[in-house]
């Protein structure tokens, strides 16, 4: 059933663009179902005959009132003025046929809202899809012509033809002439899926004027443009599968013709000037609503068949932000008695499960008559095709079919239903019987058959029918798990001094250095700057070491004989387990330690007694808890704690996320078959909890539904989603690029957290944005759910007074060079310790959600920092402007009420800061209502991917150091000199600014430094004769003064400023 509201009229609006007008349109909410109408430019009487479709579910008892919101469009900045609303109650609404068009007066939705008219509108219930009859089906056969017509009936003779709109953003044509109507051409590849619901264009304007609505019937037609409108986006829904804009864009256009029969439709307004491409784009690239089922329910009595343990249905709060998906549960736990081979006298025995077309296999053993195999199977309900599940018992054999031992058969309409935190279902025993169901045979088997949903406990180790292609290693990497970061430690050792260090040319004094190795990380002391057998460095070398200590840390003192020869002259190993455990900024003892002299290893124990003496080095070291050890960016940090416990707070809320699934996704490699396929997994990182979801194999619209619990200790953090594509499944997948097999970037989203409202659930799709060396391009969607609950406010707002990272960043903070080192070779140990785990996350999935490149230069990432500069700026230099015209008297009203606040603001100086913060306040107020309603997501024009160069983005791609030819890099080269002579001379103007301010009291210029003295000197007895307030009137006045009295050459003071001397002059 079908809500239609169709907006016909509105008449006597509030003026509200100042130049008493309005560019009006409508707005209307039901149900959660937001739909807009075109905007009439300039007229309070405007005229829509527009109709806007919801759905509307009979089922229910209640629905909500029907809101319907008038507004004003404001241009050239984006914002809108409120006109006034409607609200009309369900209760009230007729069937088609019995609508009828009423007035309704416009009514204020606060109390100061200045509203007055009246809209007209006609509301009824539908039964059919449309209000119209359906277009004929796009799909043609080969031998068809190329043009495949849309028919559709004229419009009534007595109404205005009328469109339909339910995309917020559109501008929608009243009609189009009778005597050419469009024509579609469809190619092959968009036709393959035939269409069964609502179609969209969006067609280029070739013209800035607007198509007249069409008159009466009796009127002549129009004469339409000859030119095709060339089609860009179109949305289809098939039986089969979905075809996305930003798939459909990667086909050949379709164009649309004229042809003799009109038919309304949908057009967006697109630039004229070349733009096309990219405002066809622009609605795939934003973040779109979604209003999926969340939650558990359980149908049906809760049984596969309608017979089970329960009546009525259920809610649960357990996974409440995923969508119900329900699977059949087998588990296979043992056997018992089964006979053995005629041929060998022994059994190899595996236990085979079949659904319908789907298999799934045990691992078998060898000669063992009582296996032991507690695995379990998890077929989805949505494939099941069969009435009756059989599990098979087999004998494995080298040579040949396998020999059947029996079988046990279920009718899925007897199968129970668990429901958590039910207990497990206990498995029973049941007797092997033959392959026809004649008889009973040797042997019995243990199994436990039950129908649950994903938030069963058995679900993430099951054997899953959506990875049925999957064998070998790659079941394994099917699965989802949950991964918890290794715990990471600063090392920080301090290199004091050393003793007794002899070099092996006694003749000479030795040049002294230390090494220091933990793992792959090796850091050197510089050279002692006394040149005895005493060195002395009192250094410090910062390491990151994780738990279990696996690494031990190597001290080597080293002799530097020339620049490309250096040599050893002791060395000692320690274990990390030694060390102290520091958590705050007290020092730690320090030791000595005997080094081992080079030569006297192992392989000389007995020459060790010949030893008198041995050199010795002085350390502090000790383990740093009082850090927070950085492995992603700082911009999108997702934990602060510090690495000890001890020193951790209470959780201030907890994060739920419920991975619903991808649309539309791009295929990532080709199949043995020549196909394109992906087999997407999604993971997600916040703190240091790591999750995967299982990987769904060959499909582009995958449904994962699985939700994940974080604790929150500091709402000011990023949880990071990424997408990839499973290449290691152990088929014949061949990825796109070639090489080595390694799990593909998919897209990637971030969610601050302190940009959600507590207790409220974000069921969004983010477009899923990859930057490629061609270009921005959009992979998908992935559609979340996302609900952060407070546990104290209080805790909360305590929580924004304290700085971001723990105490210890800021009593010892290290340098910028450091924390990028560090946090590289932190990276590098998560990313091998989470590669070690069963499945593995691979190197290249958490280098990429941990943004390991970030920090590498990019000129179009230059370009976005500077562009946010000016963003930044953008406002202080509008306030220049206005208080420039002010100055200039452009308005008079308004310079006279500035001259009026300053007198008053001279007059009671006291209410200067009152007044500051009380407009402040009320900016806040009034932006209240304009405050974004979504979360924020990856943004294109701000990160300036859409008009880069591709020179630019191959050298954003190139490695480090360069691998492109000599040529190539010259240019860029020179490209970059280019851009830093330019800044070079930003930088060198404001230096030459604040050395001619030096240069006031420096007698540099000692005519223009006697001047100030004697102007300060005078100045000072001014200033102490004469009160502030007369002062400051008679400046204020001075530089509001009207032009009349101004000049237009540059004031003494500038004058004065300019002829101060810089250092510009001594430079080379």
């Amino acid at each position: 059933m079908k809500l239609v509201v169709e907006v016909v009229d509105a008449n006597d609006l509030m003026p509200k663009d100042g130049e008493g007008s309005a560019s009006s349109f409508v707005e209307v909410d039901f149900d959660n179902q937001l739909s807009r109408t075109k905007t009439v430019p300039k007229n309070l009487n405007p005229i829509w005959n527009q109709k806007l479709v919801f759905n509307f579910d009979e089922t229910k008892n209640h629905h909500p009132a029907i809101e319907i919101s008038v507004y004003n469009e404001r241009r050239p900045i984006p914002g809108r003025n409120f006109l006034g609303r409607v609200r009309i109650p369900c209760s009230n609404i007729v069937k088609k046929g019995e609508e009828a068009y009423q007035r309704l007066q416009l009514e204020r939705k606060w109390l100061f809202s200045s509203v007055k008219g009246e809209i007209g509108l006609k509301i009824y219930l539908s039964s059919e899809s449309r209000p119209k009859s359906p277009p004929k089906p796009l799909e043609a056969p080969l031998s068809s012509p190329p043009e495949a017509q849309i028919s559709s009936p004229p419009p009534p003779p007595d109404t205005a033809p009328i469109s339909e709109n339910t995309n917020i953003n559109s501008n929608t044509l009243s009609a189009i002439p009778k005597a050419e109507a469009p024509v579609i051409e469809t190619p092959k590849a968009v036709t393959a899926v035939p269409v069964k619901e609502n179609y969209t264009f969006s067609a280029v304007n070739n013209s800035s004027s607007s198509v007249a609505a069409a008159k009466s019937s009796g009127a002549a037609p129009a004469k339409s443009p000859k030119k095709k409108i060339k089609e860009l986006v179109e949305e289809r829904v098939g039986p089969a599968q979905h075809i996305y804009k930003h798939q459909a864009l990667q086909q050949p256009g379709i164009s649309i013709e004229k042809r003799p029969q009109g038919v309304p439709f949908t057009m967006h307004q697109v630039n004229p000037q070349g733009q096309a491409h990219q405002a066809g784009h622009q609605d795939d690239f934003n973040l779109k609503d979604t209003n999926p089922q969340l939650g558990e329910r359980w149908p049906n009595g809760g049984a596969y068949g309608g017979r089970g343990w329960m009546n009525g249905e259920r809610y649960t709060t357990t996974y409440d932000l995923v969508e119900q998906m329900f699977y059949l549960y087998v588990r296979v736990v043992k056997a018992k008695d089964l006979p053995p081979s005629v041929i060998t006298g022994s059994c190899d025995p595996y236990v085979e499960v079949k659904l319908g077309n789907y298999k799934g296999k045990t691992r078998h053993f060898e000669k063992r008559m009582n296996p032991e195999w507690n695995q379990v199977f998890a077929f989805s309900k949505e494939r099941v095709q069969s009435s009756v599940l059989e599990v098979f018992v087999k004998d494995k054999e080298m040579v040949g079919r396998d020999d059947y031992l029996g079988r046990v058969v279920f009718d899925l309409n007897e199968i129970p239903t668990r429901v958590p935190p039910d207990s497990p279902l206990a498995p029973q025993w049941y007797r092997l019987e033959e392959r026809r169901g004649q008889g009973k045979v040797r042997g019995e088997i243990m199994v436990a058959v039950w129908m649950g949903t994903q938030a069963d406990e058995a679900f993430s180790e099951a054997w899953h029918s959506d990875a049925a292609a999957a064998y070998g290693e790659g079941v394994f990497n099917t699965r989802s798990k949950v991964y918890v970061s290794p715990k990471l430690w600063y090392l920080r050792v301090n290199v004091i001094e050393a003793q007794d260090v002899l070099p092996n040319d006694r003749n000479r004094f030795p040049e002294v250095f230390v090494k220091a190795q933990v793992g792959s990380q090796v850091l050197k002391t510089n050279i002692s700057a006394t040149r005895t057998t005493n060195p002395l460095w009192n250094e410090d070398l910062v390491f990151v070491a994780a738990e279990p200590f696996e690494d031990q840390l190597l001290i080597t003192v080293e002799d530097r004989l020339h620049p490309t020869k250096d040599e050893l002259l002791g060395s000692i190993s320690l274990p990390l387990d030694i060390f102290d455990k520091r958590l705050d900024h007290r020092p730690v003892h320090s030791r000595w330690f005997n080094l081992e002299k080079y030569g006297f290893g192992i392989l000389d124990a007995d020459r060790r007694k010949e030893l008198k003496f041995s050199s010795r080095i002085h350390l502090r070291v000790c383990l740093e808890g009082g850090y927070h050890v950085l492995d992603e960016s700082t911009m999108y940090i997702s934990d602060q704690r510090p690495t000890a416990r001890q020193l951790w707070k209470q959780p201030v809320g907890i994060l739920e996320v419920g991975i619903l699934s991808a649309q539309g996704l791009l295929p990532m490699k080709m199949r043995d078959g020549g196909r394109g396929s992906t087999d997407a997994y999604c993971v997600a990182k916040y703190g240091q909890k790591w999750v995967r979801t299982r990987t769904i194999l060959d499909t582009f619209n995958p449904k994962w539904n699985e939700q994940y619990t974080w604790e929150v200790y500091d709402p000011c953090t990023v949880i990071t989603l990424g997408v990839f594509d499973n290449c290691h499944l152990g088929g014949g997948e061949k990825p796109n690029g070639g090489g080595a097999a390694r799990d593909s970037r998919i897209g990637k989203v971030r969610i601050r957290l302190s940009t959600l409202e507590a207790h409220r659930i974000y069921t969004h799709s983010y477009p899923l944005l990859v930057l490629q060396p061609h270009g921005v391009k959009k992979m998908g969607e992935l559609q979340l759910a996302v609900r952060f609950t407070t546990l104290s406010l209080a805790h909360l707002v305590y929580i924004y007074g304290h700085p971001l990272l723990p105490k210890m960043h800021y009593l010892h903070p290290f340098t910028v060079n450091q924390v990028d080192s560090l946090r590289h070779q932190a990276m590098n140990i998560v990313a091998l310790r989470l590669g070690r785990a069963e499945p593995p996350l691979r190197k290249e999935v958490v280098e990429y959600m941990l943004d390991r490149d970030s920090h590498m230069w990019s000129m179009r990432r230059s370009k976005a920092n500077f562009f946010r500069i000016m963003s930044l700026l953008s406002g202080l230099f509008s306030a220049t402007r206005w208080f420039g015209d002010v100055c200039n008297w452009k308005n008079p009203m308004t310079s006279v009420l500035v001259h009026i606040l300053f007198l008053i603001l001279i007059w009671y100086p006291e209410l200067i800061l009152p007044t500051l913060f009380l407009y402040m306040f009320l900016i806040g107020l009034w932006n209240y209502r304009f405050r974004p309603r979504h979360p924020p997501h990856m943004d294109t024009k701000a990160s300036w991917a859409e008009a880069v160069n591709p020179d630019e983005l191959d050298e954003e791609f190139d490695t480090f150091p360069a691998s492109r030819p000599n040529d190539i890099v010259r240019m860029r080269y020179d490209r970059l000199r280019t851009v830093a002579g330019r800044i070079q001379t930003v930088v060198g103007d404001i230096a030459t600014q604040g050395e001619r301010i030096q240069s006031l009291l420096s007698w540099r210029d000692p005519r223009a430094t006697s001047l100030f003295v004697l102007f300060c000197f005078c100045a000072a007895v001014v200033l102490y004769v004469t009160p502030f307030r007369a002062v400051a009137l008679l400046a204020g006045l001075y530089y509001l003064r009207h032009p009349r009295f101004r000049s237009k050459l540059p004031s003494v003071p500038s004058n004065f400023f300019r002829r101060l001397p810089a250092r510009t002059d001594s430079l080379l």
